[in-house]
């Protein structure tokens, strides 16, 4: 399978607003690529378009809310109306409320999975038809490390990002069975530095935080990119993701034992935040248009990134690996 280059690409970039989905806007119209924006505040993606025409990128903004199937359809025609066709279909959108289940209400857990799971799929339904019709593209949707392993305190958007995963996963066997020459990819990001822990409903008394260490989002930005040219099923961004993925998979129960250890007071900052204080729950927050978060400090580079972008890199080491065990495997000291 191969994607076409960047900078010949019409990106469709779905919650483009703040954090990684600005930033990847930003990335992908700097290379070249003709991009659609699209979210629900008019005001913060008109901040977005003005920033990429500035430095000369052709953006086209689409006003939608993911949770209303009909406005993320109109995302995909405004598109291929604007600019013929549909290369990369990029989905973002995410909200969470932080706080025990017992304390969620089931407005807020549906309202959680309508935005962070069913605007996925609708993202996915509403681009498909238009990859297929240029025979060739990538669906790339943002899900979270917590697809992978949930965290306690984020049971409906860890619900939300397991169900991310299931659902590409049964799509992407369904694509493969018909040859249809479609990439998708799931991006699984640790804890990032984004207004992300601004936005989320909280219930805890305080501002929510992530458990560190913290990434960049260029880094997701990075690995969107990379998986726009170079067609790839998952992609862990954060050495600390690959760490738990590792864990995880080794003994579920052991990092039960570390989350009940850690996984409370970390996610508590000294910032004290009322459930009623601004949130995205329901509605955009007008001024959050910021790329990073409030926790700069913390953020840490991640060395595995690099090395998930290096096939040939990855392959010399297993051939290295395979090769000492064989040699390891070997009698040398037998007196026979």
């Amino acid at each position: 399978m191969q994607l076409k280059p960047i900078q010949e690409q019409v990106v469709a970039v779905v919650g483009a607003s703040s954090g990684i989905g600005r930033e990847t806007a930003l990335r992908f119209a700097q290379q070249g690529a003709k991009v659609v924006i699209a979210g629900r505040s008019e005001a913060k993606l008109a901040s977005v378009a003005e920033e990429i025409r500035r430095f000369g990128g052709e953006v086209t903004v689409a006003l939608a809310d993911v949770t209303e199937f009909e406005q993320v359809k109109a995302i995909a025609q405004t598109t291929v109306t604007t600019y013929g066709r549909l290369d990369t279909w990029v989905h973002l959108p995410a909200t969470a409320v932080i706080a025990l289940f017992e304390e969620t209400t089931p407005e807020e857990f549906q309202r959680v999975i309508d935005v962070s799971l069913m605007g996925q799929v609708y993202g996915a339904m509403a681009a498909l038809p238009y990859l297929k019709q240029e025979g060739r593209g990538a669906l790339i949707h943002v899900s979270s490390m917590e697809g992978r392993r949930s965290l306690p305190l984020q049971s409906a958007y860890a619900a939300a990002k397991h169900g991310v995963e299931g659902f590409l996963e049964s799509l992407r066997v369904e694509l493969m069975h018909q040859n249809i020459p479609i990439s998708v990819t799931g991006i699984q990001p640790a804890v990032i530095n984004t207004p992300f822990w601004n936005n989320a409903r909280t219930r805890i008394g305080v501002k929510p935080a992530g458990i560190p260490p913290y990434y960049d989002p260029r880094l997701v930005a990075d690995a969107i990119l990379y998986t726009a040219e170079h067609p790839t099923r998952d992609f862990i961004v954060g050495d600390a993701g690959r760490i738990l993925d590792g864990l995880q998979r080794l003994s579920p129960g052991l990092v039960d034992r570390l989350l009940l250890w850690f996984g409370f007071p970390l996610q508590r900052s000294q910032q004290p935040k009322a459930e009623d204080d601004p949130n995205n729950l329901y509605e955009p927050i007008p001024t959050q248009t910021r790329v990073d978060g409030d926790y700069t400090d913390a953020v840490i580079p991640s060395v595995s990134d690099w090395l998930a972008k290096q096939p040939l890199v990855q392959l010399g080491a297993i051939a290295g690996l395979v090769t000492v065990a064989v040699l390891a495997a070997q009698p040398w000291n037998s007196k026979e």
